[in-house]
């Protein structure tokens, strides 16, 4: 089995890393073959036809590096089989590119306080990146960020987006004290 990957030049750096070494680990540790053409940027992923699990998850985490995420958390993806990428393409959302960086603006917030905020109130890594907002994580979990992040999108003040997640938190907490008990 064979599937074509088409990444941005300034990520094929990054998904080939120093010597090599990324590109040969993602390969190792999904049983594929991974060629990349650095002026195309096109990726071709191969694997036998029995490995049609682990082509699907390189590809997974190699459309997860092009949408700015480091190998490192990419990887993760591969040690947990339940971990999801999910992309929100901005570029329909926006007039123009004022309206694209105000947007993008809005998701990361002052400092990048207002990602890091939805990250750790969902347990979901995110990555702004060109036109898309990416996001790894549980369905769950993913669900909700991306709940957040279309209420940000929409322009719903931030204390009511964090306000929303501290609620969905408490009322995942409240599920779990239910479940064991």
């Amino acid at each position: 089995m064979m599937q074509e990957v088409k990444i941005a030049g300034s990520r094929v750096g990054v998904l080939i890393g120093k010597g090599g070494v990324t590109k040969k680990e993602l390969e190792v540790k999904t049983h594929t073959a991974i060629s990349v053409d650095s002026k195309e940027g096109l990726v071709k992923v191969e694997s036998s036809e029995e490995n049609t699990v682990s082509l699907l998850r390189a590809v997974e985490i190699i459309n997860a590096i092009n949408r700015g995420f480091s190998p490192e958390r990419a990887f993760e993806m591969i040690e947990d089989e339940d971990l999801l990428l999910d992309v929100i393409d901005l570029s329909g959302m926006a007039e123009g590119p004022r309206q694209l960086d105000r947007l993008r603006g809005r998701i990361i917030g002052k400092d990048g306080r207002a990602r890091e905020q939805i990250e750790d109130m969902t347990d979901v890594e995110i990555s702004v990146f060109g036109k898309t907002i990416a996001l790894i994580g549980y369905p769950e979990q993913i669900k909700t960020a991306r709940a957040a992040i279309d209420m940000l999108i929409e322009g719903v003040p931030h204390e009511n987006v964090f306000a929303f997640l501290d609620k969905k938190k408490k009322e995942a907490k409240q599920d779990m004290i239910s479940y064991y008990y």
